[in-house]
């Protein structure tokens, strides 16, 4: 009967762990964003700090349409030493593969030379495809799909556990999807790339012709045809929508009073069943949420590196009966503006008692910070002062381990057993020696 109820309590326990919603990271936990959304998936992070502070169903996979293009940008910075020395001649039969899709192009001729910078203006500002098509051609060697197995191998070594692409420019297949949270690696490292921020940020460019001109799809960063969606803080960095199987999705970040944050949003709705558009949800989650993080989080020092935090017990020290401990680095981070450090709570991993000689500076152990039950950081404790051990002391600490020890105890009784055995054998020997002395006869006179 025990085994049976076992059984069932296990199972029990395995499908209320598949039952529970998914939860988001123990950062992103602590700051209650209250913001309405409309895009299926969604991710925040403070760039200054690597903080993620809020995250909707990150690791969902999404169709991330021409967002793939940040991966294609990468993929040819890293194969391109000059971009501007380097001359790609428009093939005709790529400019052939877009007929029919719908797709955004950048307006490419065939048989025109263009440079790999002119290319990846083309690529990000007005969302070629066909950009996208002659660059993977050229550093696939002749092969798209060489060219998105280094896509793919890319975002491996990223890290990327949810993504796999199929195509450079972002049409739909169903092999090709990412989530919020890789998206967001891909873009960080995207960042670190020559001229990518300064692409990216562009709102229109006359790099291929002053009649050719080149205009961002960003309404966020486009202060005279962005009308309700531009955002002065924004930058860059890539627009996409396939229609309804994508929605709308955006990459971008923004700058405001010394903070920058990136956000991805993927999954904003399109249309309705009549086909009537649905205002930009990608463009105006990403607003919503930066206002919010602007408004609402400053970093804070929650723990001073100079700040004594406890004292444990020393054995072996002269006129010293306790240490005290420092932390081995202060802690600032992201915090909401109504938090004190008196609410931040501190879990103690150390010692009851800790023997000499100490040197300051040594690891004695550790202090958790937490913050509504969410873990915010855990800091080595160190030694404040050095305690030199007394030999004395020492001495007397072994005698008394020596005489409180079981085997001296044991010893100590064994002997005095033995002297008390003795004892009563003299007594009794004594007594019986008395017992049979002989009477000495005496003679009469």
């Amino acid at each position: 009967m025990k085994k049976i109820i076992s059984v069932i309590l296990s199972c029990l326990i395995v499908l209320t762990a598949f039952m529970l919603p998914c939860t988001i990271s123990a950062d992103a936990a602590v700051y209650n964003v209250d913001v309405e959304l409309k895009s299926k998936s969604v991710y925040l992070e403070n760039l200054d700090t690597g903080t993620v502070i809020f995250e909707k169903e990150a690791d969902a996979r999404r169709f991330p349409a021409s967002t793939t293009k940040i991966m294609t940008y990468i993929i040819t910075a890293e194969n391109v030493d000059d971009y501007r020395k380097t001359y790609v001649t428009v093939k005709e039969r790529l400019l052939d593969m877009l007929e029919g899709t719908g797709s955004s192009v950048a307006g490419l001729k065939a048989g025109e030379k263009l440079s790999i910078y002119q290319l990846l203006c083309s690529l990000m500002i007005p969302s070629g495809n066909d950009a996208a098509l002659i660059l993977a051609d050229y550093v696939g060697e002749g092969s798209i799909e060489k060219f998105v197995s280094m896509m793919n191998a890319k975002a491996k070594e990223l890290y990327c556990t949810g993504t796999h692409f199929a195509n450079p420019h972002g049409l739909n297949d169903p092999n090709h999807y990412t989530t919020v949270a890789d998206m967001a690696k891909i873009a960080k490292y995207a960042m670190t790339l020559p001229e990518f921020n300064e692409i990216s940020n562009m709102t229109e460019s006359d790099c291929i012709g002053e009649d050719r001109y080149l205009i961002t799809t960003n309404y966020m960063i486009d202060e005279g045809r962005g009308g309700e969606y531009y955002y002065e803080y924004a930058n860059g960095i890539k627009t996409g929508s396939t229609g309804n199987d994508s929605g709308y999705c955006l990459v971008s970040t923004a700058s405001k009073d010394g903070y920058t944050y990136l956000c991805v949003a993927y999954g904003a709705p399109y249309e309705d069943e009549e086909g009537n558009a649905y205002d930009n949800g990608a463009m105006i989650d990403s607003v919503n949420l930066y206002e919010w993080a602007f408004d609402n989080l400053s970093l804070k020092s929650i723990l001073d590196k100079n700040e004594l935090l406890k004292e444990v017990q020393v054995n072996f020290a002269w006129n010293k009966d306790t240490l005290q401990l420092i932390p081995a680095s202060g802690v600032t981070k992201l915090m909401p503006y109504n938090i004190t450090n008196d609410s931040i709570d501190k879990t103690f991993s150390v010692p009851e008692e800790i023997d000499a000689p100490i040197k300051k500076g040594d690891k004695i152990g550790t202090v958790t910070l937490s913050y509504a039950n969410q873990q915010l950081a855990v800091v080595d404790l160190l030694a404040g002062e050095s305690i030199d051990r007394s030999d004395l002391l020492t001495a007397a600490d072994g005698l008394k381990k020596i005489a409180t020890s079981d085997w001296f105890i044991i010893a100590a009784s064994v002997i005095a057993f033995m002297i008390i055995v003795y004892i009563i054998i003299i007594t009794v020997y004594n007594h019986r020696k008395k017992q049979y002395r002989p009477v000495k006869k005496y003679r009469k006179f």
